[in-house]
């Protein structure tokens, strides 16, 4: 039964129905006229009501009777309320209180009693929503209001943006008088203050305290976490009276740290006056939030501290926090090297790092690695994160992550602009790549460069990426250096509990330009106007402590005087300092000799063979799966022939070589760790590390399972990343040299992506930082008529870093020294015996290299590629593999007329051209290890042909890439080395130069291919 409604003006009232034939034609009525009034009836009712359209109510009330959702959900609650409610029309349907202040389309209409009146809602429950939303507000935006900036340019500080609406008492209808009303504590207001005792507080005071906890020095973000849980963790921690509250001998340590920490960019500006040093003047309170953080992170359990930075402040933090001996800093400004002048590192003093074990506090010690890295800013991100990782793994604390923590240090602008921090952030949570959570610092000094904020980003402060990854950010002022302490300390806390990231965004200020010899004022005049005028952060904390009365002057200067006399100690004892080597090391590389050290040593014959036994283990155990789990039929073929290859000895290809290689490892006790998009399963379907169970989600992991006492064994697919991802694969690989780590790319021109670790870190990585690393770089490599994208490895750009002199044949020594003295090995084998003895060569050293391998996509099921058993047993890695002493159809060396050099799977296309043509002269050299070359192994492979009449080069890649500008260099060297090739050349045969690296369809492919191998056969096109 319906209540009379009244209305105003021309509005009709709904009358009752009682008519089953009246009903049914009002609800075909409503449904006609919904259709036709499509636009009103999906509005709401205050907006409908203001309209010409009274005559629809009573269709659409029936509409609602049957269906409440075919109508606007607005006339849900009109229609409740007449329903319910005597109350006129016009009050029927009110808008209910949100954060923004009203409906949608009215922003600017407070919240009022309207609301309370119609609902009949008790005025002090709205009240008391209200002032929670007021804190809700704080909690969410109080950030813009605190006071972080230090030249009060930015952010809180700045004049020319308006304080955020929902913090003003208007937003909520509040009056001046509404200060003193009496607010009850309690869920959603300050419920910490009332578990303290207290019930009650006025408006003003919980304005006032949510001022206090919000926005002074420091502002936090954290609402857009989605638990709860650690919201509230957060909030038991930030919303109390007193969050911080430091006792005299507390604040003497803080103030030691700013000392030190200012003293030493004062000492550096008075000694090397003319010197680049990339000062911390404006962000000095880093120092003492540094070290606290590591205080605190070890006596919660860390041991390892893993720092990253760029160049601004570096020095500093190697003096300060990982304590590098200042006589070692200042020999460096002063040019001095080790006494031979070899050991030393190869970098600018600003970009070098050092691993140093320091007692903290507590009383325990902790080991403090800082990551070196170029001026390639952000680089070092997923470097840190890598060495972090297996630091964690050589302690057996990859389930709880507590022991190893990474700590970044970024810039503002780089944060916000380097995609690879985005890459490195990803892996919080990734299972073979998490850490338990990195604290981020960004060094925050509101320039990059020359380059204003405005033109650097789109977000309001450069952390806001950070919220993509669900991680705290706190942003504090530098200037105030006690509560920055209270930030890392918390930072480090969170860190251990969730083993999450957190962020600090410590906001303060650049004395100088980008370094201290550039003139910052050419472009930012007015920022540097107002940093003349700053006084220094410790000269702010000298005079609160002062002030306060916790120290005196004379106290504060006596202090200075002191550690500026250590200062001078160590710039005298900078002169005669000889830095030793070890210094760059982590402790388990100790025991393993340096290049240098092999400088007088024959090294001991690379024992990759392996006995029968074993391989056949090996082979037998990748090639099966446990009873009960369910391969898929196809796999199971492809295992099955596996097996069968292993029982034979006969036939054994490339991804069963490599699993062997790795298994055996295995065995003997390294660890292995593959890793790159796919590469479990393998891109090309080869691989098979991992097996899945085709009727449920469970997995097996054939070389996990080899023995009870085996290394460990990880394979794992890697986010879609190659910056980042082989970023963190090399930093893993620095930590112990008895892990095997291989980075694979999905294809090799992948790897163009993370060119900067290539050249920077693992091409440059020990001449410059005496950084040794072993990590292998698997590059897919290979043209077969699929187009430009994915044929070409970019073998020449590793080539091209090669660091060896194709002009002079090695010495004796030089030969032995082949492979110490190179920066990196390039090996693009074609046998998979080859393959197996690379990678177990990779740990049978007395020391590690980096090694590029490249492989042959077609190489991995041709019939050309497969290897016997005998040759894993009793081989070794072959450098060069001349055909005629392995084939049988060629006719005996005496009379070959022509050699085919050659590198990689054209071998396979110049082999098919010879069988048709019935060719028995022309023979081929295969050079499976370009870089370090082959010079003494190709000259005796040349010289044990007499006869020859022609010399070539083939490749399949234009003339312009591959290998030609390399081996070209070299060849004139070997043959001048030859009995009767001295005046020898070698000629050219492959495509032509070209600016893409492959052609764009497979007819030109073979096109291109036929031309080559004719002109290599001398038949004329």
């Amino acid at each position: 039964m319906l209540r009379a409604i009244s209305s105003a003006s021309a509005r009709q009232t709904v009358s009752r129905l009682t008519q089953r034939s009246k009903v049914a034609s009002a609800v075909n009525r409503s449904l006609i006229g919904l259709s036709q009034h499509k636009r009103l009836y999906a509005s709401g009712p205050d907006q409908f009501m203001s309209t010409a359209n009274a005559n629809y109510i009573e269709e659409m009330y029936e509409a609602w009777q049957k269906d409440p959702s075919s109508v606007h959900v607005s006339w849900n609650a009109y229609f409740k309320n007449m329903g319910n409610l005597n109350i006129p029309s016009s009050q029927a349907f009110q808008a209910p209180p949100t954060l923004t202040g009203g409906a949608q389309g009215a922003e600017n209409i407070p919240i009022d009693n309207n609301f309370a009146s119609a609902a009949n809602i008790d005025q002090n429950v709205l009240l008391h929503l209200k002032v929670q939303l007021l804190c809700r507000a704080y909690q969410v935006r109080g950030h813009l209001k605190a006071h972080i900036d230090p030249l009060q340019i930015s952010y809180g500080d700045d004049k020319s943006k308006e304080v955020p609406r929902e913090l003003t008492l208007n937003f909520y209808g509040f009056t001046e008088r509404d200060l003193d009303r009496e607010i009850t504590l309690g869920p959603g207001i300050l419920p910490r203050f009332a578990r303290d005792g207290k019930t009650k507080m006025s408006l003003r005071e919980i304005i006032s305290s949510m001022e206090k906890l919000y926005c002074t020095s420091y502002g936090v973000e954290y609402t857009h976490i989605p638990s709860k849980s650690k919201c509230e963790w957060l909030r038991e921690r930030i919303e109390i009276p007193s969050p911080y509250q430091y006792s005299i001998d507390e604040k003497r340590q803080i103030l030691d740290r700013l000392t030190w920490a200012t003293s030493f960019e004062s000492f550096l500006s008075t000694k090397f006056p003319n010197e680049k040093r990339f000062g911390l003047e404006g962000l000095e309170a880093v120092v003492p939030g540094i070290k606290t953080l590591v205080d605190r992170c070890v006596e919660m359990g860390v041991e390892d501290v893993v720092l990253g930075m760029a160049h601004r402040g570096r020095l500093n933090v190697l003096s300060n926090v990982v304590r590098k001996p200042n006589e070692s800093i200042f020999s460096e400004f002063k040019g001095t090297t080790t006494q031979d002048g070899v050991d030393g590192p190869g970098d600018v003093k600003y970009h070098l790092g050092m691993n140093y074990k320091r007692p903290t506090t507590s009383g325990k010690y902790v080991n403090l690695s800082l990551v070196a890295n170029p001026s390639h800013l952000e680089s070092q991100d997923p470097v840190v994160l890598g060495r972090t990782r297996s630091l964690l793994a050589l302690r057996n604390n990859l389930d709880e992550q507590t022991k190893s923590i990474g700590v970044l240090l970024h810039g503002d602008a780089a944060f916000a602009g380097q995609g690879v921090v985005y890459e490195t952030m990803g892996f919080q949570n990734l299972p073979e790549y998490s850490t338990g959570g990195t604290i981020h610092v960004i060094t925050n000094n509101q320039i990059g460069f020359t380059t204003d904020p405005r033109h650097a980003r789109s977000t309001p402060y450069p952390s806001d990426l950070a919220k993509a990854f669900d991680a705290p950010i706190f942003h504090v002022n530098a200037n105030d250096v006690e509560a920055v302490t209270f930030i890392f300390n918390l930072a480090a806390e969170w860190r251990q509990t969730f083993h999450t990231d957190a962020v600090i965004d410590i906001v303060g200020w650049r004395k100088h330009g980008h370094n201290e010899t550039d003139q910052p004022s050419f472009t930012q005049p007015m920022m540097y106007q107002k940093i003349a005028k700053q006084k220094s952060v410790f000269d702010v904390y000298a005079e609160k402590l002062m002030v306060e009365g916790s120290f005196t002057k004379a106290d504060i200067e006596k202090h200075k005087q002191w550690v500026w006399g250590l200062f001078e100690e160590s710039f005298e004892r900078a002169k005669g300092y000889v830095p030793n080597p070890r210094e760059w090391l982590t402790a388990p590389w100790e025991n393993l000799k340096s290049p240098k050290e092999m400088a007088t040593e024959i090294l001991p014959h690379e024992p990759t063979k392996v006995d029968l036994d074993t391989l056949k283990k090996v082979g037998l155990a990748v090639s099966s799966w446990p009873e009960g789990f369910e391969v898929h039929r196809n796999l199971r073929r492809i295992l099955t022939n596996r097996a069968k290859s292993i029982e034979s000895g006969q036939g054994i290809d490339w991804s069963t070589a490599e699993a062997m290689a790795f298994g055996t490892l295995a065995l003997e006790g390294y660890n292995v760790r593959v890793s790159g998009e796919d590469v479990e399963r393998g891109t090309f379907s080869q691989r098979h590390a991992v097996l899945h169970d085709q009727k449920s989600e469970r997995i097996f992991v054939p070389l996990k399972n080899l023995s009870e006492n085996q290394g460990d064994f990880t394979i794992s697919n890697s986010s879609l990343s190659e910056y980042g991802v082989m970023g963190f694969e090399y930093g893993y690989s620095l930590t112990d040299p008895d892990n095997l780590v291989m980075w694979e790319a999905q294809f090799g021109d992948f790897a163009n992506t993370a060119q900067v670790v290539i050249d920077q870190f693992i091409a440059g990585g020990e001449q410059k930082w005496k950084q040794r690393s072993g990590i292998v770089l698997s590059l897919p490599h290979g043209y077969d008529g699929q187009g430009p994208e994915h044929s070409s490895g970019r073998l020449e750009r590793y080539l091209q870093l090669a660091n060896e002199d194709p002009r002079f044949f090695p010495s004796k020594d030089g030969l032995q020294r082949q492979h110490q003295d190179c920066n990196f090995q390039v090996v693009y084998p074609t046998t998979p015996a080859n393959l197996f003895h690379i990678l177990r060569r990779q740990q049978h050293r007395q020391f590690r290299k980096p090694l590029a391998l490249f492989f042959s996509k077609q190489l991995l099921r041709h019939p050309l590629a497969r290897s016997r058993m005998e040759e894993f047993s009793d081989g070794e890695f072959q450098w060069i593999i001349d055909d005629v002493e392995v084939g049988k159809s060629l006719a005996p060396k005496e009379e070959i007329k022509r050699v085919v050099l050659l590198t990689g799977q054209v071998y396979t296309a110049l082999f098919k051209r010879r069988e048709a043509l019935g060719d028995r002269h022309t023979a081929f050299i295969k050079i499976e290890q370009p870089h370090p070359f082959p010079f003494a192994q190709l000259r005796d492979a040349i010289d044990s042909y007499p006869n020859l009449e022609d010399i070539v080069w083939c490749q399949e890649e234009p003339l312009n890439m591959g290998s030609w500008a390399y081996v070209s260099q070299r060849f004139p060297t070997v043959l001048k080395e030859t009995q009767k090739y001295k005046n020898s050349q070698v000629r050219y045969c492959g495509r032509d130069p070209s600016g893409t690296v492959a052609a764009g369809n497979k007819p030109a492919h073979i096109t291109e291919e036929e031309g080559f191998l004719n002109d290599v056969f001398g038949i004329k096109n």
